[in-house]
């Protein structure tokens, strides 16, 4: 089989099941595994998909964002480790800003016992933080149908009056040259809000996420430390490293 037609294969997978394993790569075309990999990367470099950890997946659209229920699905226990770890930098009565995002959710559980004081923006946040005895500030403002995050002027306006000692971030993509990206510019106002009101800032984030480039960016590269896992390339980690602040987890 030809170099095209092999790739033509994987692109046309790709944009079918939008999440591919490598091992489908190989039945569907036949070739090994180096093959396979070498294609992804030309793909990649042609911005024709993007290589994950174990296969390859549809490029975003800047400005398209993934459901709740669609992010809840992806890699969900890298997200959960990550967000095991993210609670770990939590002491006990300390006032922390929790993003309303499928990775931040996860660290409620890790909370419960060091009496901490939240303040989210993030709908889907507040019943397992109440059901979790933290007590809980909510911020006002639109609610977005797609995130369940809390958006616009009132939010703005009442985050004003706190400060955090921590603040947790999710991202929808990261690069070295545009930093941490959102698709909505108003969820990356309230991000970049909460992040300048906050002692030390945090952004959760899966292997998945670098190399994708968002509408909105709310941070430099180098302003905030990032947790993400050892499933992010170790080239690319070695590159972040000398940007800024990163904490693998291992998986």
């Amino acid at each position: 089989m030809l170099t095209l037609e092999r790739q033509e294969i994987i692109v046309q997978l790709v944009k079918e099941k939008q999440v591919v394993k490598l091992i489908e790569l190989i039945e569907a075309t036949g070739a090994s595994e180096s093959t396979i990999r070498r294609d992804l990367t030309e793909l990649e470099d042609a911005k024709k998909l993007k290589r994950i950890h174990g296969g390859a997946t549809l490029l975003q659209k800047k400005s398209s964002e993934p459901t709740v229920a669609e992010k809840t699905l992806k890699n969900s226990q890298e997200k959960l480790r990550i967000a095991e770890y993210a609670a770990s930098f939590v002491e006990k009565g300390d006032c922390i800003f929790l993003d309303a995002g499928t990775t931040t959710i996860e660290m409620i559980p890790f909370l419960k016992d060091k009496h901490v004081v939240v303040v989210t923006n993030g709908l889907s946040n507040i019943v397992k933080l109440v059901e979790a005895g933290i007590e809980t500030h909510v911020i006002g403002g639109q609610v977005k149908p797609g995130t369940r995050a809390f958006v616009g002027r009132s939010a703005i306006e009442t985050l004003e009056s706190f400060r955090f000692d921590l603040a947790f971030l999710g991202a929808n993509g990261i690069t070295l040259e545009d930093g941490y990206t959102t698709p909505d510019p108003q969820e990356a106002f309230v991000k970049s809000y909460a992040k300048r009101r906050s002692r030390n800032c945090y952004v959760l984030a899966d292997h998945s996420k670098y190399g994708d480039l968002s509408f909105s960016k709310f941070a430099e590269i180098h302003e905030v430390t990032l947790i993400t896992s050892s499933y992010l390339d170790e080239q690319i980690q070695r590159k972040l490293k000398e940007l800024t602040d990163i904490k693998v987890v291992s998986i």
